[in-house]
């Protein structure tokens, strides 16, 4: 964040756009102009971008409430979703619905299905490993609740998907599963209208800039991952640490009760590392419902922006088919089809689209990273500080006990 001698992967990816001179839509700008050059013109640019949201913003959505739901054939969870906003598309300036997870992944299927050329943000992992995490543990339940809240603040935050029809009515309908009906067999027949787009043509060449991006994804993916696992073994061993203090620190309790002079210090040798104890869990605890979390939203966030990629690649080699099409023809001055130049058109505005998304994504990357990193710092730095407290505590009264002998 605050090095000069290596550049950031953000400034990297600034430089692999060319177009200085290029406006994208939606109130996006070139990416080679918008990486600050050092931290404290990030911070003022991201304070910069809190100002304007604030002041434009007109939608917003909570997730809270989570309630347990047992049926006869399933038990789940379902979240309480509020919106307040002032835009003409809502009917009443406040609605409260309740959802469960399925009803979020029905809400982002639709918006891949509707905004093909836009970034969706993902949503948690559905399943867990059966035995090691219990997803109706409260911890579970809070930890999904923030990351569904994310998820829909994401939608909420975008020019284009906030919009959307199928977002509207999952804010607003009290009977999502009416709306969830329509629209099966239209789903199904694009889908199978995807498959057969391309008809087997392989792209020529991604664009330099879409094949930066493609290269950044695949190496930033890999760095979070390898950053994912390093974090999990660390908790995994603080965890036992922790298991050996807890173990520990008793001990000296019941040795002190077979002592006479040194009663008092083994008792306060006893309480310090069980304030150590108690620190070490609180860090541990925010490592793993702060810290984690985010790292696996942007792996999985990195996978989105592959799919709209290859979605993007594929309106590509359409249009280089059709291109190909046209040139075979026997004609001395062929005129272009009006599907090659819809084709173009649905190309371009692919390309602008994921431009600015891309955009848009570095901004949220930059700012929740720096949120992250900086209180990963501080959650650490409050850690050291108690116990260096605790042990601190007990050296007045060990010199104590030396001054008296």
């Amino acid at each position: 964040v605050g090095g000069d001698s290596t550049p950031s992967p953000d400034l990297l990816m600034a430089r692999s756009f060319g177009d200085k001179d290029l406006i994208l839509p939606n109130g996006g700008t070139p990416a080679g102009t918008s990486s600050p050059a050092s931290s404290s013109s990030l911070l003022n640019r991201l304070q910069l971008d809190d100002d304007i949201d604030g002041e434009t913003r007109d939608l917003f959505v909570t997730v809270d409430d989570p309630k347990k739901h047992v049926c006869t054939m399933e038990t789940y969870i379902t979240y309480r979703i509020t919106t307040k906003s002032t835009r003409v598309e809502f009917d009443l300036p406040e609605y409260s619905v309740r959802r469960r997870y399925q009803d979020f992944d029905w809400l982002r299927s639709k918006l891949e299905e509707s905004q093909p050329t836009h970034l969706i943000p993902p949503l948690p992992e559905k399943f867990v490993v059966k035995g090691v995490v219990d997803r109706f543990s409260e911890e579970f339940v809070e930890t999904r609740r923030k990351a569904l809240d994310k998820f829909l603040k994401r939608i909420t935050d975008h020019p284009v998907l906030s919009f959307n029809e199928h977002f509207n009515v999952f804010l607003t309908a009290k009977d999502l599963n009416a709306y969830k009906k329509q629209g099966m067999a239209l789903l199904t027949r694009v889908g199978e209208s995807v498959k057969h787009v391309t008809g087997g043509y392989k792209l020529r060449s991604r664009p330099l800039e879409f094949a930066a991006i493609g290269d950044y994804l695949d190496t930033f993916a890999l760095k979070l991952g390898t950053i994912d696992r390093i974090a999990q073994r660390i908790i995994k061993e603080e965890i036992e640490y922790l298991v050996e203090l807890r173990e520990y620190g008793p001990v000296y309790s019941t040795w002190s009760a077979l002592e006479g002079e040194l009663a008092e210090p083994l008792e306060g040798v006893s309480a310090c590392i069980g304030n150590c104890s108690t620190a070490l869990e609180e860090l541990t605890d925010d490592m793993t419902e702060d810290f984690l979390p985010v790292l696996r939203e942007y792996i999985l966030y990195s996978d989105s922006m592959k799919s709209v990629l290859k979605k993007r690649d594929q309106v590509q080699a359409e249009y280089e088919a059709k291109l190909e099409a046209v040139a075979l023809r026997k004609e001395d001055r062929p005129k272009v089809p009006a599907d090659v130049e819809k084709c173009q058109d649905r190309m371009e505005c692919f390309n602008a689209d994921l431009k600015a998304d891309m955009e848009r994504w570095q901004n949220n990357k930059r700012q929740d990273f720096r949120q992250l990193l900086m209180g990963m710092a501080d959650k650490n730095i409050q850690y050291y500080e108690k116990c260096l407290t605790a042990w601190e505590s007990i050296i007045p009264l060990l010199q104590e006990k030396q001054e008296a002998k």
